[in-house]
């Protein structure tokens, strides 16, 4: 498979060192600036203390003379002291605004560069499940197979397109979240019903995981069923990429108080705890875009904590000891059903 391209702006070095460069000329020049005004001074007060020498005699008016002269010494250091703190005032300034454009502009290049290994990532997504497709359809039109080889592909087949619409979902959500379009449809939902149905759909796509559950039953809440359903298989397959092949993932599903609390925990590298916010952020994924191997678009755990929010809920990521995450959501519950 070849490797995959990524964005990387040819003349960002050369904005970086022209704004630094011109920063840099626009402070020595207010130095500069401070420094003529300072000898301006100087030379005013020196062309004042010649001319009262030559109007007034120090000899014959010297309470006079001394007292004019300290005038035009005060007056002198006055200056100064006007000139240092518009200076300062106008370093300040520019410095401050230094920092935010240049943070507002590297914010922006990379936001652009995580747009763009975005647009890459989701060809890649795209393309992968429709070659599997493709090729399983094509085997089963041109050759004659076992049932059971036939329904191994069509089960393959089915899990592709299923990851398709995933995926579908996903940049069509975060597109209405966007524009604000979209607007929850809450009803009366089993919390447990709804992740016993999801661990089975994902049990059946035959992954190299092993799944240990630990689900409460009837934990009920108000929440919009497609929406739950999109939020928790994201984690899911978040675990799935990035934790070990035959590592356990588990699954817990409490009633606490009036919380339902759902933790889904992976055996896989862990997250840095300077990372443990960022990676909620749209398009944000961790590590280095040019030796990532993982699959990934990086929306699914930005959506997860938006669809999470606005069921006035929270998730935070932890460490899942010895090693590993914990992915921890608290959606406000009603309690438990004694219905089956």
């Amino acid at each position: 498979m070849p490797k995959k391209k990524i964005f990387k702006p040819t003349n960002t070095k050369m904005i970086t060192f022209i704004y630094f460069f011109l920063l840099i000329y626009t402070i020595a020049a207010l130095f500069w600036w401070g420094l003529l005004l300072h000898q301006q001074n100087k030379e005013i007060a020196t062309i004042k203390t010649e001319i009262l020498k030559e109007e007034q005699s120090p000899l014959s008016h010297q309470t006079i003379f001394q007292k004019k002269l300290t005038e035009i010494k005060q007056d002198s250091k006055l200056r100064d002291l006007q000139y240092l703190g518009e200076g300062g005032a106008f370093l300040l300034i520019i410095l401050l605004s230094a920092s935010f454009v240049f943070n507002a502009v590297r914010r922006q290049i990379k936001f652009t560069q995580q747009q763009q290994n975005f647009m890459l990532s989701v060809t890649h997504e795209l393309k992968s499940p429709i070659a599997v497709v493709r090729l399983n359809i094509e085997t089963l039109l041109k050759r004659k197979l076992p049932e059971d080889k036939k329904e191994d592909l069509l089960e393959r087949t089915l899990a592709e397109t299923n990851r398709l619409n995933r995926l579908s979902n996903n940049m069509l959500l975060a597109s209405r979240f966007d524009s604000q379009k979209y607007e929850l449809t809450k009803s009366t939902l089993n919390l447990s019903q709804l992740i016993n149905k999801l661990i089975e759909e994902t049990k059946s796509r035959k992954i190299k995981h092993i799944l240990k559950l630990d689900i409460h039953p009837n934990i009920i809440v108000e929440g919009d069923k497609l929406m739950l359903q999109i939020a928790c298989s994201n984690i899911i397959e978040n675990a799935i990429k990035y934790a070990p092949k035959d590592s356990e993932i588990s699954i817990q599903l409490k009633q606490q108080r009036d919380q339902a609390i759902l933790q889904f925990s992976d055996q896989g590298t862990g997250i840095p705890n300077k990372e443990k916010t960022k990676i909620f952020n749209r398009f944000y994924r961790i590590g280095n875009e040019n030796t990532r191997s993982s699959q990934g678009t990086g929306l699914g755990l930005f959506l997860t904590k938006k669809i999470v929010q606005q069921h006035e809920g929270q998730i935070i990521a932890k460490d899942n000891f010895p090693k590993g995450t914990i992915f921890e959501i608290k959606l406000p519950g009603t309690g438990t059903s004694q219905k089956a």
